[in-house]
């Protein structure tokens, strides 16, 4: 799955043009490196997002297409 189509499912990020824009910015990682909007997801991949002087790191746990509000806190982990 799509970086940026990832963290709109999963909720991290609402919007995926945000998410987009933040994956060209820079602000986000997968497993240390710069990553772009296409960057392809795996389970066990270890995300960091950057908001403001916040970082939030988590770990890929599922993939799925659609996930219910109340579920998409199980596509990841906070490390």
């Amino acid at each position: 799955m799509r970086l940026d189509k990832y963290l709109k499912v999963s909720r991290i990020i609402k919007r995926r043009t945000v998410a987009s824009e933040a994956c060209e910015q820079g602000k986000v990682t997968v497993n240390g490196k710069v990553a772009k909007p296409s960057t392809a997801v795996k389970e066990g991949d270890i995300l960091e997002i950057t908001f403001g002087e916040r970082v939030m790191k988590v770990e890929v746990v599922t993939i799925a297409e659609h996930v219910l509000k109340g579920d998409a806190q199980n596509m990841y982990k906070i490390i």
